[in-house]
């Protein structure tokens, strides 16, 4: 089992006063439908929330994930990251998942874990068809305490460069791994161009 760890505690402060994380996409939030993607290709999916924000909490009713409360959000993505760990079984990777991010689909997830299994020593890191290095990232379990040890507003990257020779690039489809939306100019745009 390669649990899924969603990072969804952020502030969205680019996106002051609507909540990024419950912009619809389709018929529902992109927290939920980044969480069902999660919930169709593992077992165990994670989302880490603020204390805060209850319209992400409401978001997930239903979902069979374990919601994580991350107290020290505002501190940035480190703690959050860390919050998630904490609560982690032992595994022999865990897959660190954006909540913001449309484009991805559920048979993403399920090429990157079934890589990272051929083997679980490597970061696998999703990229865009050219190259481009993006998300979703998978870190072996040896690396959990150097991700527990992280502060700041960086996430994983750390980690990562202190481990080039590790990664991995693993390609999906067209721009779904850098397809980020974080202003609503950006969403604006994306809408427009996708009927999303």
């Amino acid at each position: 089992m390669i649990p899924i760890l969603i990072l969804a505690a952020g502030s969205s402060s680019r996106m002051a006063p609507r909540d990024k994380l419950l912009e619809p996409v389709g018929p529902e939030p992109i927290l939920r439908r980044t969480a069902g993607l999660a919930c169709a290709a593992s077992d165990l999916v994670l989302v880490v929330l603020p204390p805060d924000r209850p319209g992400r909490w409401q978001a997930l009713d239903g979902l069979p994930v374990r919601r994580v409360l991350a107290t020290r959000a505002a501190e940035g993505m480190a703690a959050s990251l860390c919050a998630g760990l904490r609560d982690l079984p032992m595994a022999p990777g865990v897959m660190i998942l954006p909540a913001d991010m449309p484009g991805f689909q559920t048979g993403d997830l399920v090429h990157l874990i079934a890589t990272f299994r051929q083997d679980p020593t490597r970061i696998l890191r999703g990229a865009t068809e050219s190259g481009t290095p993006g998300h979703p990232v998978i870190f072996p379990s040896d690396l959990w305490p150097a991700l527990a040890a992280l502060t700041g507003d960086e996430g994983g990257r750390p980690v990562i460069q202190a481990n080039r020779d590790r990664v991995t690039l693993v390609p999906l489809a067209e721009d779904r791994a850098t397809l980020d939306l974080d202003t609503p100019q950006d969403w604006d745009r994306w809408r427009k161009a996708t009927g999303g």
